[in-house]
């Protein structure tokens, strides 16, 4: 029999979303925070960019809002935005507080740089490794907090539901969630009165990407199943610059590096390229500079452009981005960035579609909330401005946690759930299909699913995705569950949404561009799937 763990609230994902609902709710409540790997492996402690807030002279909300909206093509929300905007300086100086050694400024408080998109200087950083700092930090403020207990190594399998009680019936809820112990091997059940998905998104079912392994779109695929609607699915953001190398794993190569005045390069050549398709060349928003690169890349039969930033000087560089330097002068890689440029290609990095949540992130079922990357919150719209995720983390995990404290009253105590059911499946024998559908499945998403998309293409990825699918669930019927093959069924499942969503929308806009329909329309809408619809 599975063992069940009751806490008041059960957090799935320990990046900057969760770490941050968990230290709000935890003066009143008991919270587990559950992480797939260890406590680290999420995508906040890959951020090296910075954090998005209002506070520099001159600078307005107004004008933060604006520039995420153009960014985000008109798609945006704009109480989302204006929510999330307003919220910032309170956010940065909550992690102050927990000790963020943020770069002072030499007569401001803090040093701050400007990213792609953005028309001000408005970006709080630790050097070039911001994300880890933050994560280090609510990490620390999380282990010293008597009320939350961080529980590594446990694979969400699925929400545990209305339908998972001992006797099921009543309005759909969510009451915990069902996880794999990667040690044992045995399903456990957490619950709690409340449910907070922050899992982060779903760049992995892409061949190429910037993000950790672990982001294979578990809560939105949970969420979907447990009857969320999810949006805007078809606007994956692809980093325009990720280190093309293909010994070494692969890695981001900062937005702040052209912010701070890198440029784009023929390899062939050394020319510029950039001033052809926005005036604002490498400060263009993602979308563009990316859709630029792979036209060059296609154009000119090149694999790979380069990214050089070493006329700025030794000194410069090395203060600006000791993190980068150090790793790409490691002998596996050989470059130095002070006097060689960078070879870099664009490769998935942010998922701006998700699971659909208000302003205190709520979900449509009744006890789950959701937050960050996992989400369509209506922050990003068609495609997110640089800085403006974490951001968004911090602000919705607190935004989330808060509405289960002024509810926390009205939210019924969770009924007996059954237990994880194994008595009609065996130990496979059979891994190499999973590990088959997983290539597969990442191949041809970027080969038809990528930057630049057409119908017939889209058509051809949503055929094989039903075929995996069919496959994937009866395989997952048969077997006991393992890591790889719950990732597998979240990410046959996302793949399926992001599809359906791109097929859905008859235009080109933001981080979406197909061959058929090159125009924007008038009107933006939000591409919208129902469970069951």
């Amino acid at each position: 029999m599975s063992v069940s763990h009751p806490f008041d609230v059960v957090i799935l994902g320990s990046g900057a979303a969760g770490l941050s609902a968990a230290l709000t709710l935890a003066p009143g409540l008991k919270v587990a925070v559950l992480a797939k790997g260890n406590l680290s492996s999420g995508s906040t402690a890959w951020a090296q960019g910075g954090i998005a807030a209002v506070l520099e002279p001159g600078d307005t909300f107004e004008s933060h809002v604006e520039d995420t909206i153009e960014a985000g093509a008109g798609l945006n929300r704009r109480e989302t935005v204006e929510f999330v905007v307003g919220n910032a300086p309170a956010a940065i100086e909550r992690l102050a507080k927990l000790g963020v050694p943020f770069d002072r400024g030499e007569a401001a408080r803090w040093h701050l740089t400007r990213e792609g998109g953005h028309s001000h200087r408005r970006i709080v950083h630790v050097a070039d490794a911001t994300g880890w700092a933050v994560q280090q930090a609510l990490e620390k403020a999380a282990a010293d907090h008597p009320n939350i207990t961080l529980i590594p190594d446990r694979v969400a399998i699925d929400l545990a539901t209305s339908r998972h009680a001992a006797s099921p019936g009543g309005p759909a809820r969510v009451w915990g969630v069902y996880a794999l112990n990667r040690e044992s091997g045995s399903v456990e059940l957490f619950t709690g009165r409340a449910t907070i998905l922050a899992t982060g998104g779903a760049s992995r079912a892409w061949l190429y990407s910037t993000n950790p392994k672990g982001s294979t779109g578990d809560g939105i695929a949970m969420a979907w199943r447990a009857g969320c609607r999810v949006a805007n699915m078809e606007m994956n953001q692809f980093h325009p610059t990720c280190l093309h190398n293909h010994q070494v794993k692969n890695f981001l190569i900062t937005e702040a590096m052209r912010g701070e005045g890198g440029r784009l390069k023929i390899p062939t050549t050394g020319r510029r390229f950039m001033k052809r398709f926005d005036p604002r060349e490498e400060l263009a928003p993602r979308d563009i500079v990316a859709r630029a690169i792979d036209h060059e890349l296609k154009r000119l039969g090149l694999d790979y452009v380069h990214l050089d930033i070493s006329h700025r000087g030794r000194d410069f560089i090395l203060d600006h981005f000791p993190t980068i330097a150090a790793r790409l002068a490691e002998p596996d890689i050989g470059i130095d960035i002070t006097r060689q440029p960078i070879p870099v290609v664009p490769a998935a990095h942010y998922t701006c579609g998700g699971v659909i949540v208000d302003l205190d992130g709520r979900t449509d079922v009744d006890g789950l909330y959701a937050a960050g990357e996992v989400t369509m919150s209506g922050l990003h719209g068609a495609n997110r401005l640089a800085s403006n995720s974490v951001l968004e983390c911090l602000v919705f995990g607190v935004a989330a946690a808060e509405a289960i404290n002024r509810s926390w009253g009205d939210l019924p105590p969770p009924p007996p759930v059954r237990p994880w059911d194994e008595s009609r499946v065996t130990d496979s024998d059979e891994e190499v299909v999973v590990h088959h559908n997983w290539r597969e499945i990442r191949r041809f998403m970027w080969d038809y699913v990528g930057i630049v998309r057409t119908t017939k293409r889209l058509e051809r990825a949503l055929h094989r995705v039903e075929l995996l699918k069919r496959e994937t669930e009866d395989y997952y019927g048969h077997f006991r569950v393992t890591a790889d093959l719950i990732e597998l069924r979240n990410l046959v499942m996302v793949s399926e949404l992001i599809v359906r969503c791109a097929l859905a929308r008859k235009e080109s806009r933001g981080l979406h561009y197909t061959l058929d329909y090159p125009e924007t329309l008038a009107e933006a809408a939000d591409t919208v799937l129902t469970p069951h619809g």
